[in-house]
């Protein structure tokens, strides 16, 4: 019944349209694409676009919300503060965080030479506008399979503070502020959030600072500089079986005969994290120019578990570098790119025994040094303003030596394969906005440094890296200026997928099991904000979108059991989300969402599957002004109707411990001010 309430709150709408809002249409918004700008209709990328208020949908510690809009995208909250990020299924190999993602906030890059980004420890209020790219792109940002995450923060003059309470002791704020001081742009951005949360032992608190410099030292040179200083803690409850979730939802993962439980062991992670960086842009001709960046991070990670105690410690550095020329005739345009991105990454793990929290005796050290990087060489192509193409290739390389340091002295190198990765796109305009478009590439994901040295504390030297081809055709139709169409259809093969495992004592390991098979169709279907002449109902706004996926493993056995197949393990076969935006008495904003999720296979053998769900949100917003300062009322219900559901799986979990209860109705209230 509730997904028919669905349909019907999508459809509704229309009714109310009686005058287009005069914004600019949805066709025309430009892509940053990493310095490659392009118009969202005429882009031959599959592509994503956040907008800051799509973002602010959230609540303030996480960004789920506004990444599960979007067709193709999905992030899951196994408990707040671990957050697992998919796109078209790439969490298969991800216990939590994210990988097989690469990630840039701005110019710079937030994943380290390993491929792991702790995506978590970057506030979503910093966050302006997100592009997420879908599937392979390795001509322009590398060897991933999943996909790409461009975070851009802000650029314009701006102050405001935000201060929010809610639900289980939650309580944030944060003050923003950027603006131009003759040839400086700076921002400074500031936040404190933490919350006892819905289960025992899931905690949160995160303190964070952000300062971005862009120098304008010449009329064309450009040179910004960034620091982010971030410290997160969060406590981990751990998965419940089905009848431990059924007794008590809100409960921590309970000892057995032969383990302590989560609460007597005090797991959780704290991650500090700082990270620094330099980039600069100058034109050498009026139609060449130079990028180059160089940054460097540090993070220390701690993390009590269940049968350890584990401290990281991990330094990075990372370079990237290209020349852009274009050129523009009376039809025909081109963009040329030819560059380099490089990145190393030293890691040291130290186990010990976890005495309640606290770190007893050692068991393993070892230490890790990876190295990762690609050249690449892209074109565009565009004649008329009809046929735009995007041809691109990179030559990536990986490799990792590693040594025992405790209590065995051992060490070795592994160098793998060199790839060469194209990547070819092409959108044809029928008319000025009606658009079709293919594209065809391959993409390579090494292992993590995680997963080569997961928390079963052993060295996974036969593990290689995954990869695949993608293929897929796209239509994106603008109505008469007042709705926008977008579908595509994929089928994306993969070798050599790494998967997931875990054993008796809850510790993960990665084996490669065989290929998959992913095919799927995404629709987006949005409207503009419309005006309407009415004394109590004054705007509306639609946005729908809905994954189909059909996503099987292929040639896959585990010992004599043979899982050809079956459903690709934690990826929902059909997702549909649905935003309705409307304005009462010309300043009451309400966002009304919903979150509809079909069953989850959750093992590989496909013997045990989650339930579906269907959960929805609202928000209401009020504006007020006193002279020059403006300040915004929120008020935030998560979970309106009060579902029992699971946000985030422990997929192939040991003891069927698969289920992170999320919790129920929950409220946030929010004074925004803006000066």
């Amino acid at each position: 019944m509730k997904f028919y309430l669905l349909l019907f709150s999508i459809t509704s709408f229309s009714v109310f349209a009686q005058e287009q809002d005069s914004a600019t249409l949805i066709s025309e918004v430009k892509i940053e694409a990493y310095k490659k700008p392009s118009s969202y209709i005429g882009s031959t990328k599959s592509v994503s676009v956040i907008s800051d208020h799509l973002l602010r949908l959230n609540n303030p510690e996480r960004l789920l919300e506004a990444i599960n809009q979007n067709a193709g995208s999905r992030m899951e909250e196994r408990s707040p503060g671990s957050y697992r990020l998919s796109i078209r299924g790439s969490s298969l190999r991800s216990p939590f965080g994210v990988r097989n993602i690469k990630v840039y906030l701005d110019d710079f890059i937030l994943s380290d030479a390993s491929g792991n980004t702790y995506l978590n420890s970057i506030s979503p209020e910093l966050i302006h506008r997100i592009e997420i790219y879908k599937g392979p792109e390795s001509g322009d940002f590398g060897a991933v399979t999943g996909g790409t995450l461009l975070l851009k923060t802000r650029t314009a003059d701006h102050l405001s503070g935000n201060i929010s309470v809610g639900s289980y002791g939650t309580f944030n704020q944060s003050i923003d502020f950027s603006k131009q001081f003759k040839k400086h742009f700076l921002q400074v951005f500031q936040n404190y959030y933490q919350t006892d949360s819905y289960r025992e032992q899931s905690a949160v608190q995160r303190k964070q600072l952000f300062i971005k410099d862009l120098f304008q030292y010449r009329e064309n040179p450009e040179l910004k500089a960034l620091l982010i200083v971030s410290d997160l803690y969060y406590q981990t409850p751990g998965g419940l079986s089905l009848e431990q979730m059924q007794m008590n939802r809100k409960q921590a993962r309970l000892p057995t005969k032969t383990l302590p439980g989560a609460k007597e062991q005090h797991a959780g992670i704290r991650n500090k994290m700082i990270l620094g960086g330099l980039s600069h842009e100058f034109k050498i001709t009026p139609n060449l120019s130079q990028f180059i960046l160089v940054q460097g991070s540090y993070v220390d990670f701690e993390n009590p578990f269940i049968t350890n105690f584990e401290n990281r410690f991990e330094s990075n550095f990372a370079l990237r570098t290209h020349l852009n020329y274009h050129k523009k005739w009376e039809k025909l345009s081109l963009e040329w790119r030819a560059g380099y991105e490089g990145a190393t990454n030293s890691i040291v793990v130290k186990n010990y025994d976890n005495n309640r929290g606290i770190e007893g005796d050692p068991q393993n050290f070892d230490q890790l040094n990876n190295n990762s990087g690609f050249y690449f060489l892209s074109q565009k192509l565009n004649f008329s303003d009809k046929l735009f193409s995007d041809i691109s290739v990179s030559l990536n390389s990986n490799s990792y030596d590693w040594e025992n340091i405790y209590p065995n002295i051992e060490n070795g190198k592994v160098k793998f394969k060199k790839q060469v990765l194209p990547n070819f796109g092409v959108t044809y305009m029928l008319t000025k906005d009606f658009s079709v478009r293919g594209k065809i590439g391959k993409g390579n994901s090494s292992p993590t440094n995680e997963e080569i040295r997961s928390s079963n504390q052993e060295i996974n030297k036969e593990l290689i890296p995954e990869y695949g081809w993608n293929k897929e055709i796209g239509l994106r139709k603008q109505f008469a200026n007042i709705f926008f169409l977008e579908a595509t259809y994929f089928d994306f093969r993969m070798k050599d997928a790494i998967v997931r495992r875990q054993n008796e004592n809850g510790e993960e390991y990665f084996v490669n099991q065989g290929n998959t098979v992913q095919k799927g169709a995404e629709v987006l279907l949005e409207s503009k904000n419309f005006k309407i002449n009415n004394a109590v109902l004054n705007g509306v706004k639609f946005r729908f979108s809905g994954s189909f996926y059909q996503f099987k493993f292929e040639n896959y056995r585990q010992n004599d059991v043979d899982f050809s197949g079956n459903d690709l393990t934690g990826v929902p076969a059909t997702t549909i989300n649905s935003l309705l935006n409307f304005i009462f008495f010309k300043k009451l904003g309400v966002d009304y969402s919903h979150f509809y999720t079909s069953r989850i296979p959750l093992n590989d053998a496909n013997s045990v599957w989650s339930d579906a769900s269907f959960v929805g949100n609202i928000q209401f917003r009020y504006p007020l002004l006193f002279d020059k300062t403006q300040v915004n009322m929120l008020f935030q219900i998560q979970n309106l109707y009060n579902t029992e559901y699971v946000w985030g799986y422990d997929i192939n979990a040991f003891g069927n411990r698969f289920y992170n209860p999320a919790a129920k109705r929950t409220f946030n209230f929010g004074v925004n001010f803006i000066f």
